[in-house]
């Protein structure tokens, strides 16, 4: 008999936490931290449900936050397993969970110079030393390999097509069945001709499946990246002024620098700097070098384009005086700075002084989570809270939703289309109307009848 109980991920979109539980072993498919509302932030502070020593094996889908942002905390509390990732996530998981350590050393010095902790002093969650015996542990495995985490189970990795090194796990359960028992953990689904990234692969067939719904309420607009990001460009540069873009610093900045490069080279927008203002991003764009084999420059060679990732052109800014040498810039130009969802890190700070001007662009070029200032400036706040100043917006604020990471739903449907129907579906990773969406899309194309979880349901698994 196994087991999986929901720690995360489940009826939120952070989080992600999948506790297998098989034959007295346990297995923990992604370790993420949870974003959002303070609610949501303050369940990484809660001790987790098992003791850590307890877990003998993480599984990581890929390197973003929500996916792999507890590992130091989970670490810290006595996890002395293995962390199995793909090689190009294993090369970007260091420079994700050291700036995430960084973020909260610096949210608990703010906090102690502001005096609002309920603790003092106030602490980060983990630290560089973390991270540091954290990453002793990573073991990278191949793709279409399989490998075992414990005894009686092993996995393959598969590509999802959503970021470098993001994979979907399909995994076996031995038991006394003579068939085993069969799971598929989709992690974070890719989008069908995404720009930079390929297409995610069938899935393999499961007795039960464990589906992301970030976008399941929605159907993305027809568009080739390309063209929407040629317009949103061109209007902002007929406003005068730069154009801030709020982006994780691994991935979508890879994709945004190829696609401007490649708009730019082309001569469809006209030359103008984009300044790379993340130092993580100047980094992680070189471990994107190093995998080229996991790219699609399909845009690039139709328009004739050689090489637009790593483009000369492009200004690095990995310096705190470099990013503030961009203040002193007026006129048309570009500014990729993280975070993603605008609730830390360099973008604060463009957007404090920007965000007043109406020739400024701010283009929201991913999913923004409840809570976050990105989300805010979506819903069209007339003040945005920075450092404790409410900064005026002025500036146009643009949605371009061709460049979003994740899957739709017609899209997941058209992922899963070739899977026979699995004993049981559990639909995570999205806010509530996203999964009960996606739950009835599954109904009406396919005849399934999915679950949705809630943060600590759990369930038997039976062959």
């Amino acid at each position: 008999m196994a087991r999986i109980t929901f720690l995360g991920a489940a009826g939120t979109v952070s989080g992600s936490r999948h506790l297998l539980e098989h034959d007295g072993r346990r297995v923990l498919v992604d370790c993420g931290l949870f974003q959002g509302e303070k609610g949501l932030r303050e369940r990484n502070w809660a001790r987790f449900p098992v003791p850590a020593s307890s877990i003998d094996a993480v599984v990581l889908t890929h390197g973003h936050i929500d996916h792999s942002g507890w590992l130091p905390r989970l670490t810290r509390e006595g996890f002395k397993g293995h962390i199995l990732t793909s090689p190009a996530t294993s090369d970007l998981l260091g420079l994700l969970l050291y700036d995430s350590a960084k973020c909260q050393d610096e949210d608990a010095k703010y906090a102690n110079r502001k005096g609002f902790s309920k603790h003092s002093p106030a602490l980060p969650l983990y630290d560089e030393r973390d991270v540091e015996r954290t990453l002793r542990q990573v073991r990278a495995v191949r793709r279409e390999e399989w490998f075992a985490p414990v005894a009686g189970m092993r996995c393959k990795f598969h590509d999802a097509g959503h970021m470098l090194g993001s994979s979907f796990i399909q995994m076996e359960l031995s038991g006394s069945s003579p068939e085993p028992l069969r799971l598929l953990f989709s992690g974070d689904v890719g989008r069908f001709d995404a720009p930079l990234y390929n297409d995610p692969i069938p899935p393999t067939p499961c007795d039960y499946l464990v589906c992301e719904s970030t976008y399941g309420d929605r159907n993305h607009p027809t568009s080739r990246p390309l063209d929407e990001l040629e317009a949103a460009t061109k209007q902002a540069f007929a406003r005068g002024g730069l154009m801030l873009v709020a982006s994780f610093a691994i991935g979508r900045c890879q994709q945004l620098v190829y696609l401007l490069r490649t708009l730019m080279a082309a001569g469809r927008i006209p030359e103008a700097p984009i300044w790379v203002d993340s130092p993580m991003a100047v980094e992680a764009t070189e471990v994107f070098r190093r995998h080229v084999e996991e790219h699609d420059f399909t845009e690039a060679r139709m328009e004739g384009v050689a090489d637009a990732l790593a483009s000369p052109f492009v200004k690095m800014a990995k310096t705190a005086e470099e990013s503030k040498a961009i203040n002193e810039y007026d006129g048309p130009g570009i500014v990729i700075a993280s975070s993603g969802m605008m609730n830390g890190g360099r973008i604060l700070h463009h957007l404090a002084r920007r965000l007043p001007d109406p020739r400024t662009t701010v283009l929201v070029a991913g999913f923004q989570a409840i809570g976050t200032r990105g989300r805010t400036l979506i819903d069209g706040a007339k003040f945005l809270r920075i450092h404790g100043r409410d900064i005026p917006v002025r500036a146009v604020i643009k949605k371009v939703d061709a460049l979003s990471g994740h899957a739709d739903g017609p899209e997941l449907c058209r992922w899963l289309s070739g899977m026979p129907k699995p004993k049981q579906t559990f639909l995570v990773h999205g806010e509530p109307p996203a999964a009960r969406a996606m739950a009835e899309q599954l109904h009406q194309a396919f005849g399934w009848e999915s679950t949705v979880p809630a943060i600590g349901d759990g369930f038997d698994l039976s062959s």
